[in-house]
């Protein structure tokens, strides 16, 4: 298995896996990690070497379940090191600069998808590039895996998205992206068990953003939005720029990838988003002047915190997927204070399914759903379960 982590220029990241069957019955996972973003790629490395890459756990891995884990690759905006058997990921640093070479994307997947004698690669894209998303067509058509937490290609063009799963369908190649939503938490894993078990999905509503989770967890009693959104940027809650937060695009990309999941064919514009960024604040020079300015703003939510209260309501900030009207929206609303919704914590995400079997009580899925940890736990999930469908003893 051919495992690639790659981040670019931009701070995204993005990965490549390979299973192969060895001599002695053994799954091969050679992994290709792609890096620009030292510092997050290195957080990221630790927790998969926790997870399984440490030379411990991978020679439990290999002992019980048959499983070989290595690192066959990784390359950066910059720098690669290509490997043909291993790349020790404690001296991965070093490493990358004594022994690597010009990035060269291209090069990199011939690299893994050249290689006859490590069959069935997977590449798992932890960036949230664009341009990374839009190989995922040319990967599925080589036979290549694709495993991602990148929204990029699920959200974009619809008429893309269907080629994409048409051709994934057609070439028996597995796509899969459970942490696009949710990190770590089953979510698209829990949408596809009801619809395959016969339910009908009605509607998905949920608090689908860590970073606006806590800061409306936070904006209670006299603390203004600016200042709980300062502390949420000075606790690294939020993006450098706070606006890709507040702006709810990154929720709407969750809300489009629920609702094509569901079997509605929207486009990302279909989409009515209400932002939290003011409107002259929209196009301020830097996050800074931002940060500055939004005192100014703060008299507009705390208004509608007063009117919720008085109401005996919290404020929330939701994505829903509404099925039977074939719709799907990002707004602020009221909740009565013993909702499940209004019962949460730090910057933990809550969806709630409701369907034919759960439409009194919804089922509901509750837990981190943000963080470089969590992310990378549900990219290792979906990796075993590409082992177990390629035929690792589970």
């Amino acid at each position: 298995m051919v495992l690639v982590f790659t981040r670019w220029v931009n701070a995204k990241k993005v990965d490549s896996l390979e299973w192969s069957k060895s001599r002695r019955g053994q799954f091969q996972m050679n992994q290709y990690l792609v890096i620009a973003d030292w510092i997050r790629n290195q957080f990221l490395i630790d927790v998969l070497k926790a997870k399984g890459f440490d030379k411990l756990q991978a020679a439990v891995l290999k002992e019980e379940f048959n499983i070989d884990l290595r690192v066959m690759g990784i390359t950066g905006s910059r720098r690669m090191l290509l490997s043909e058997v291993g790349i020790d990921l404690s001296r991965w640093r070093e490493l990358i600069m004594e022994a690597g070479e010009v990035a060269d994307m291209e090069k990199f997947t011939q690299h893994v998808h050249g290689n006859h004698f490590i069959p069935n690669t997977v590449f798992v894209d932890c960036t949230a590039d664009s341009n990374v998303a839009s190989c995922y067509y040319d990967w599925l058509r080589k036979g290549i895996h694709v495993i991602t937490p990148n929204k990029k290609a699920n959200s974009g063009p619809l008429d893309q998205y269907l080629k994409l799963r048409a051709l994934q369908r057609q070439s028996y190649t597995h796509y899969f992206y459970e942490a696009t939503v949710g990190a770590g938490l089953p979510i698209i894993s829990t949408l596809r068990g009801l619809l395959e078990t016969g339910d009908k999905i009605l509607q998905i509503e949920g608090i689908f953003s860590g970073t606006l989770s806590y800061i409306f967890n936070n904006f209670i009693g006299a603390e203004s939005f600016s200042e709980v959104v300062a502390q949420a940027k000075q606790a690294g809650y939020t993006e450098p720029d706070p606006r890709d937060d507040l702006s709810g695009t990154d929720v709407a990309r969750k809300v489009i990838i629920l609702a094509r999941e569901s079997g509605l064919k929207l486009e990302l514009s279909d989409i009515p988003v209400q932002s939290l960024v003011p409107e002259p604040l929209r196009a301020s020079a830097s996050a800074e002047e931002f940060m500055k300015q939004l005192p100014q703003f703060d008299q507009d939510l705390a208004k509608e915190r007063k009117e919720a209260e008085d109401a005996g309501d919290v404020l929330r900030y939701v994505g829903v997927v509404d099925v039977v009207k074939q719709e799907g929206r990002v707004e602020l609303r009221r909740y009565k204070k013993d909702h499940p919704f209004s019962q949460l914590s730090g910057s933990d995400n809550i969806i709630a399914f409701t369907t034919t079997r759960y439409k009194e009580q919804p089922l509901i899925v509750r837990g981190p759903g943000a963080g470089a940890q969590v992310t990378a736990g549900g990219i290792f999930s979906d990796i075993l379960r590409l082992a177990s469908y390629l035929g690792a003893p589970s």
